[in-house]
């Protein structure tokens, strides 16, 4: 990761080199002032990039999409259905505290042999967690590391876990019962699994289907027919 001049990162998110000015000066973008320049680290772009990925407005989710889009157009979208293999969905999950659930993706997702090192996934996802819980007002928490954890993982994976019933997860009182657990890469490609699940969650009826299955594979068949919706879109 790099820092990058107010020309750079108008290029990358597309827009005219003023508006990156006075969005820094306003305060809307991360970015301090080296020498009366304006200079971006790119890690910390990546994560403001994450934080405009909500579930409330799908129109917003896909801005954000075209932009990652247009940065990266060599990465060719890999489906959330493939990504996410049967063996790492767990239905229903027999979790009741945040450890135990953050615990539990790691494993799953180590069940595929794509992660090697679960206990090293669930600290990275403790500490994201400790520092801005991913839980969201509609009972889903998008699980992930804040950096991607690239010395245990041999590709992206993703783990989905939904528990019989909602059990606190955040300081915030959010109830949370489907989990995602995002283990990317790389940054970019992780923002665009995150921006594509978001979308999948804010339309449609997928967690209405997750909540209703009874294993597994349902689980599965709801996400891979969610996704179709939204390809089709």
């Amino acid at each position: 990761m790099e820092d990058l001049d107010v020309a750079q990162l108008a290029a990358y998110l597309h827009l005219l080199p003023d508006q990156v000015s006075k969005m820094a000066m306003r305060g809307k973008l991360p970015g301090r002032k080296v020498s009366g320049e304006w200079r971006f680290s790119e890690a910390e772009i990546h994560h403001w990039l994450e934080e405009q990925i909500g579930v409330s407005d799908s129109e917003e989710l896909g801005k954000v999409q075209r932009v990652l889009d247009r940065a990266a157009p060599e990465i060719v979208d890999r489906p959330i259905h493939e990504l996410c293999q049967i063996e790492s969905i767990e239905v229903p999950l027999n979790a009741r505290t945040r450890g135990s659930v953050i615990r539990s993706m790691c494993g799953l997702a180590g069940n595929t042999g794509l992660m090697w090192d679960a206990p090293t996934m669930a600290e990275a996802v403790a500490a994201r967690e400790q520092m801005h819980p991913t839980a969201l007002d509609c009972g889903v928490a998008l699980l992930h590391p804040r950096r991607p954890q690239t010395s245990i993982l041999a590709d992206s994976v993703i783990a989905l876990a939904v528990c019989s019933s909602a059990i606190p997860f955040s300081d915030r009182g959010q109830l949370t019962d489907v989990f995602f657990l995002i283990c990317s890469y790389d940054d970019t490609v992780h923002l665009r699994i995150l921006a594509k699940l978001s979308r999948m969650i804010s339309a449609g009826d997928m967690l209405e289907n997750l909540r209703m299955a009874r294993s597994p594979m349902d689980a599965w068949h709801a996400l891979k027919d969610a996704e179709a919706v939204i390809d089709e879109a």
